[in-house]
């Protein structure tokens, strides 16, 4: 589309965000709720809603629920009741949902997102609350029958509904990869949205640029991952302008999205969805939230990724982007600060984390909890390096993957083993020296007429010639002296 029409207009996003909480039970039953069992083996009489059942308040719930309003600077609700929400669920044996209406457990609050420009920007919320899951409903390609597996009937849900305030598909996407990240700080959820573990319904509608009034709300469901996140988004926005343009109206609607062919389609208009009759529901006490177990809550709170970031720039001098990648995945800064316990060279130890131990964990799917080089294994390789018994290229080429192989061995052993230790002794570094000035006498007089950088060329040579292993300060002092 024309650049000067899409600037003509200003998308107004609002998110939707349900993350499925980690509990073993469901939120009031004691059924599993593990994912991948047999379809309905988790079920129960409360699950099927048999008259004379009553739910149960999972406290685990409440407690994930309040960590990731912590977390995302909201005001905890210390009185709260349980509504239901009434319409038809075809996998909702009830035929309504226990949720909270008018006192979610937490309201307000902001998550702190980069944008594409690398600004900081707070995504203003508007509250999170509680609710159960409805199951699943299975409709296979040509048959008639609609299959139905009430085993995530029930699930443990915390919905995280954001202000009206984000204006591109980019930021939408960071604001989702932002609080999958804080989930899985504090293990509340896995973050999977392939397996429906976080699900994102997206409120999207345009404005003309300087209008104070918003456009007709379009909502967006079935978006499995950021990518396809940001795909509907963009797709939406598009097709909202192009309406516009050509004199038409936007529909407010809910609408899904096909992610093989990138478009959303019409499910049901606004005048189709039913009134939710939310009323207090009658089984569940009122929940209070005392000042003691706020506090308890409070305490096992981990160190999260913002906090981590700032204290490894403000006392670790690291930068700004190596601190952002260290504390992508808990797993991962915890790998890193453990490192750190055994060596002061903080930035060699960002280095090793971010380069081949990263590397190696993609390219072979392994979690860093998994990762069998111990933390103090690799602090013993930034000392060799430190002291100069070894470079970065060597350890990093032949030691690594050597330590791999072996990962109980000591460093400096296996170092010797495999005769990787660099030779630091002048008197033995002195003749290959001589042998490489006298091999390449153009380049000698070139460099002596000014041009330096053929410095760089001799020690390449000379480091051809002792295999990689001359010490790189020796070579160089002894190739300034004798060229000059």
């Amino acid at each position: 589309m024309d650049g000067f029409i899409l600037n003509k207009y200003t998308p107004v996003i609002g998110l939707e965000v349900h993350v499925q909480l980690s509990t073993l039970s469901k939120i009031f039953a004691a059924d599993s709720a593990m994912f991948g069992d047999a379809p309905n083996s988790n079920v129960s009489v409360i699950t099927l809603a048999h008259p004379g059942t009553l739910p149960k308040l999972n406290k685990k719930a409440v407690e994930f629920a309040i960590k990731m309003g912590l977390a995302c600077n909201s005001e905890i609700s210390r009185w709260q009741i349980f509504d239901r929400k009434n319409y038809f669920y075809p996998d909702l044996p009830k035929g309504y949902q226990i949720t909270q209406d008018k006192t979610p457990i937490c309201k307000g609050g902001y998550v702190t997102i980069k944008t594409s420009s690398g600004e900081k920007l707070n995504i203003v919320l508007n509250r999170i609350h509680l609710e159960e899951d409805a199951g699943k409903s299975i409709h296979l390609e040509n048959e008639v029958d609609t299959l139905i597996d009430l085993n995530r009937a029930g699930v443990a849900l915390i919905e995280i509904v954001t202000e009206p305030v984000i204006h591109t598909s980019e930021d939408a996407s960071a604001f989702l990869a932002e609080v999958r990240k804080l989930a899985r700080y504090l293990e509340i959820c896995d973050g999977n949205m392939e397996e429906g573990s976080m699900r994102c319904d997206a409120n999207v509608s345009i404005k003309l640029k300087d209008a104070s009034e918003l456009g007709k709300k379009v909502e967006v469901k079935n978006m499995n991952s950021l990518r396809n996140v940001q795909r509907a988004i963009d797709r939406e926005i598009i097709r909202q302008i192009e309406l516009l343009e050509k004199g038409e109206k936007v529909i407010s609607e809910t609408r899904t999205f096909d992610a093989n062919t990138g478009l959303t389609h019409s499910m049901r208009t606004k005048e189709e969805l039913n009134d939710y009759r939310y009323f207090p529901d009658p089984d569940l006490s009122p929940l209070k939230i005392s000042d003691s177990w706020l506090e308890s809550i409070k305490s096992s709170m981990p160190a999260l990724p913002a906090q981590r970031s700032e204290r490894y720039i403000n006392e670790l001098g690291l930068s700004e982007y190596d601190a952002s990648v260290l504390t992508e995945t808990k797993e991962i800064a915890n790998y890193f600060e453990e490192v750190c316990l055994h060596t002061k060279n903080f930035k060699a130890a960002s280095n090793w984390i971010m380069g081949p131990i990263k590397s190696f964990l993609n390219e072979n799917g392994v979690e860093a909890e998994q990762f069998s080089i111990k933390p103090a294994t690799i602090a013993d390789i930034i000392g060799l390096i430190d002291e100069g018994k070894i470079n970065f290229s060597i350890a990093s080429k032949q030691l690594f993957p050597a330590l791999l192989a072996n990962s109980d061995k000591k460093v400096v052993e296996l170092a010797k083993h495999l005769n990787l230790i660099q030779d630091s002794n002048v008197d033995s570094l002195s003749p290959i020296v001589d042998e490489v000035i006298a091999a390449f006498p153009e380049k000698v007089t070139e460099y002596k007429k000014g041009k330096k950088a053929l410095l760089a060329m001799f020690m390449g040579e000379v480091m051809k010639r002792s295999k990689g292993k001359a010490d790189p300060k020796v070579i160089n002092e002894l190739l300034f002296k004798k060229l000059q």
